[in-house]
């Protein structure tokens, strides 16, 4: 047994808010009160007044993604200039011929984007932005809307890294930047066509700039080499401390196979500490059925979740599904992956055997032809006699007026990422303008009653829950000054804790084992320096976890 004494503990539980004593045996906790409790027979941890929260789950991450991103390259730099530089330092040290990874350029926050400043070879176009490519605003519906933000060009990689392939993927992972040598190796050429629901975006005279966009990542991604499951589950388990140590206990993740049989591989050895919540591709859809898969299969460690499709792209490239045109993009409506009735079918496939749905939707018209598909499925689960499976919208990160209210009456979970919304702001009013008002909009939906589960989607935003927290408190990006944007859509702290807690705990379908400290729910926590419900919003970025711990077993502590 463990006591944890002389803390101030904020339970999360309604019928004891607060408590300074907790008593864990077996990786549970039995008692939760005061002093009454020092008397126990276990072994004591005095924690000298420290602050003691339930652990926090990202509710949407890319486990596998941001475990080997921390090996890329960050391009998530203030300008072009900047990017190039740390690319040009990595091929310094690189192989022949090695591939030059990197991940988190962001060409709208760039700042003076001019035309590429190293000379183009023979043959080569030295500009940054050329003209647009065809998007599509649907399948088989063409556009050509100029191009917004400015994009990088391989011509620029090619003058630093001439004989490597580079491949650096977008902050929103929705599009990617590769040299002519990463071009070639995939076999892209000016005759190469468009994959369906991508694009491979071309200059004036029709030649591969080097940026593609959706399902034309693939044609780069596929040729690169992979990580073994055993390189993979080394790179998870290194990467559990970071996680730990910014307060998280659990995560939900929503890479693929790999990831997934990296994980078991950590659980059977008991190096897997934190609780994993395993998404499936919907292109796996049919084999989880005949293997009889179902939501909640697995252990309190490592559990199935959902069923993810796409319904859309994202803001960044301005794939977002839109029923209205992108500002000063008349053509643009970004790229829908399937109507409402193709999903339904995927939905229904997926609801006979026990497995809900998640679906990444972004634009309004995306969200829309869910929530169409979603009202079907739950009439199909009454007809039929099925559990009201517990679906998710991932993002929901722009609604049209007539769709806030429908994921409460649909019992449809939010799965929202706060720092979305201050990272992508400028972004929105840019391309959105007046649609911004219900963009990211959590405030809205906790007022009509929807749940709201919080994630980072890392690694397109850093998975740390704080930085999450005082995104959803403030409405401002940490560090700056300026206005609250949408002051209305911000939540209370308790608001936003919850939504990384018992949100989170609801959508696994955990809620009676996580996301409060109780007697009878699993001792995940973590312990604070700073009392979050007590001090200033702006000392939030800065908090960690001092100590954190899963199931009874202290995993991380600072020294």
């Amino acid at each position: 047994m463990k006591l944890l004494y002389n803390a101030r503990i904020h339970t999360l539980n309604p019928a004891q808010e607060t408590a300074s004593a907790l008593l864990i045996d077996r990786g549970e906790i039995v008692a939760v009160g005061g002093d009454e409790l020092l008397d126990a027979r276990a072994e004591k941890f005095n924690l000298g007044g420290r602050v003691v929260l339930p652990g926090l789950t990202d509710a949407h991450i890319h486990l596998q993604h941001y475990a080997l991103g921390l090996q890329k390259i960050d391009c998530e730099t203030p300008t072009l200039e900047e990017c190039l530089r740390r690319v040009a330092e990595r091929v310094k040290s690189a192989k022949q011929g090695e591939w030059i990874l990197g991940h988190g350029w962001n060409q709208n926050e760039w700042r003076n984007l001019t035309p590429n400043p190293f000379p183009a070879r023979e043959g080569e176009s030295a500009l940054t932005p050329g003209p647009s490519p065809d998007r599509f605003a649907g399948r088989g519906e063409s556009t050509s809307p100029p191009v917004g933000g400015g994009w990088p060009h391989a011509s620029h990689l090619d003058s630093i890294a001439p004989n490597h392939p580079v491949y650096l993927t977008a902050k929103s992972l929705h599009a990617a930047w590769a040299n002519s040598a990463a071009l070639k190796l995939a076999g892209i050429t000016s005759s190469t066509p468009n994959p369906e629901n991508g694009e491979i975006q071309r200059d004036e005279h029709g030649q591969p700039t080097g940026i593609l966009l959706e399902s034309a990542m693939e044609l780069v991604s596929a040729k690169m080499p992979q990580a073994s499951i055993g390189q993979l589950a080394e790179a998870i388990r290194a990467a559990q401390p970071i996680l730990w140590k910014m307060g998280l206990t659990g995560v939900h993740d929503f890479d693929r196979r790999a990831c997934f049989m990296a994980l078991q591989e950590l659980h059977a050895r008991g190096e897997l500490k934190l609780r994993v919540v395993k998404n499936l591709p919907v292109e796996d859809l049919e084999h989880a059925r005949e293997l009889g898969l179902r939501s909640g299969f697995g252990d309190h460690r490592l559990r199935i979740g959902n069923v993810k499709a796409f319904m859309d792209g994202a803001l960044g490239p301005r794939t977002a599904a839109m029923f209205q045109p992108y500002l000063n993009e008349p053509e643009n409506r970004g790229i829908l992956n399937m109507d409402g009735e193709h999903l339904l079918e995927l939905a229904r496939r997926a609801a006979d055997v026990g497995l809900a749905m998640t679906v990444h939707a972004i634009g309004d018209r995306a969200n829309h032809e869910v929530l169409d598909a979603y009202e079907q499925l739950r009439r199909y689960e009454r007809a039929n006699n099925l559990p009201a499976l517990r679906h998710r919208i991932e993002h929901v990160q722009v609604l049209h007026p007539d769709d806030a209210a429908r994921l409460a009456q649909l019992d449809v979970i939010a799965s929202m990422q706060p720092i979305h919304a201050t990272s992508d702001m400028h972004m929105a009013d840019r391309y959105w303008g007046e649609r911004s008002r219900l963009a990211y909009a959590w405030r809205t939906q906790l007022t009509h009653g929807a749940r709201l589960a919080f994630g980072s989607d890392a690694p397109v935003e850093s998975p740390n829950p704080f930085l999450g927290l005082y995104a959803a408190v403030t409405r401002r990006r940490a560090g700056e000054a300026g206005e609250e944007w949408i002051p209305e859509e911000k939540l209370t702290l308790r608001e936003a804790v919850e939504a990384y807690t018992i949100g989170a705990a609801y959508a696994a379908g955990m809620e009676s084992r996580l996301g409060k400290l109780s007697a009878g729910y699993l001792a995940d926590l973590i312990v604070l320096e700073k009392d979050p419900f007590a001090s200033p919003a702006e000392e939030l970025p800065a908090m960690q976890s001092s100590a954190t711990m899963v199931g009874g077993e202290w995993v991380w502590r600072s020294e």
